[in-house]
């Protein structure tokens, strides 16, 4: 089976440091290579993840051009698209397209015809309500958790092929790290994942907090500064700046909550596996909950609000805590030695591991094709 992947003209594969659809590509790609699956990635030319071919538009990543008016930017999605087009267009030993462009990916190929499409849905899908609303029939998708497929529209359902969590390649690898006292979350600093929640909360038990990630691409305090000290600059007034500024820089001490920026890598491990508890105050319903999985791979215990995938991801006192309320998650912090962190990466082998995600792609590709 030879499979087109597009991975989108955003970020490398694997992106340097945050990156939710690029690290999911990043991940899957060798699993369905080790099962006989070759894989064109369509992609930016940068990209490093071994591949039997990679074709690409973009030398490099494209996201830093997103800041820009979108009259300014509407063209490099469909640029990319185009390329994959053409590409489909001048050969015939491609046996399915699985795609992860947000809106343009499965509108091209609709237009197209072509191989059969898996598209899968990584977002909130009440973000494109005409788009969704009247969905091409021609087109298949899966989602990354049953609770995002039952917000989708109709016409989305009915192409639905069901849900497919989110694996990482954390599972069943050690990672060495000496365990500490502090508390982390890790992802992007936006109001939908409550960072100023998890710092007002470890503010007023006394517990040591580390907030991990980018600020509206900005990977740290000097960066961010350059964008809060001119109030000319093109992110002055972005959502996100906005509420680090308001919401989550008075909470930072340098001391008991601090944030630490962008970390990649083996860094970006380590911190995360000397935590003694991982933090999700979401404030949405989040779709795949990629670093809810890190964490119980990391045999770091989550605790979350009862929101979006995560009751789907963790096991309420057996790998993690779900709370309804912010009282609720400071209750269940100070509980969090009642879970043991062997039985988390055990959950993360057996349920979130690159081999389970790969062998379920395969058998949906499997499935689109025997149904083509």
């Amino acid at each position: 089976m030879k499979v087109l992947m597009n991975a989108g003209p955003w970020l490398t594969v694997p992106p340097p440091g945050y990156g939710g659809i690029e690290n999911v590509v990043a991940t899957l790609v060798p699993a369905l290579r080790e099962r006989g699956v070759r894989v064109v990635l369509a992609t930016v030319g940068s990209s490093d993840l071994e591949v039997d071919e990679l074709i690409s538009v973009f030398d490099d990543g494209q996201f830093g051009e997103l800041q820009k008016p979108y009259n300014q930017v509407m063209g490099i999605a469909h640029a990319h698209q185009a390329r994959i087009v053409a590409e489909l267009r001048g050969r015939d030993d491609i046996d399915l397209v699985h795609d992860h462009l947000e809106v343009v990916g499965p509108a091209v190929l609709a237009a197209y015809g072509g191989p059969p499409v898996l598209h899968t849905l990584h977002w909130d899908l009440r973000k494109h309500p005409h788009f969704y609303g009247a969905f091409p029939s021609s087109i298949k998708v899966n989602g990354v958790s049953e609770s995002q497929l039952a917000r989708a529209p109709e016409a989305l359902r009915a192409a639905s092929l069901g849900a497919i969590h989110l694996a990482t390649p954390l599972a069943g690898r050690r990672v060495e790290a000496e365990r500490g006292e502090h508390l982390i979350v890790m992802g992007r600093v936006c109001g939908l994942k409550g960072q100023h929640v998890a710092a007002r909360v470890c503010q007023k038990l006394g517990l040591p907090l580390v907030l991990a990630g980018p600020v509206s691409g900005r990977d740290s305090q000097a960066e961010l500064d350059v964008v809060a000290q001119d109030p000319d600059h093109p992110l002055h007034g972005h959502p996100d700046v906005r509420y680090h500024l308001d919401q989550v820089a008075p909470y930072l001490d340098h001391d008991l909550v601090r944030w630490v920026g962008a970390v990649g890598g083996e860094e970006r491990d380590r911190l995360y596996a000397s935590a003694r508890a991982a933090l999700f105050p979401i404030q949405w319903d989040e779709p795949g909950g990629t670093a809810v999985v890190e964490a119980l791979a990391l045999g770091v215990p989550p605790v979350g609000l009862r929101r979006g995938c995560l009751p789907e991801i963790i096991d309420h006192g057996r790998t993690g805590f779900l709370a309804d309320t912010e009282e609720e998650l400071a209750e269940w912090l100070l509980r969090i030695d009642e879970i043991d962190p062997e039985e988390c990466r055990a959950e993360a082998r057996r349920r979130f591991s690159p081999s389970v995600m790969g062998e379920r792609y395969l058998e949906l590709y499997e499935r689109i094709l025997r149904g083509a």
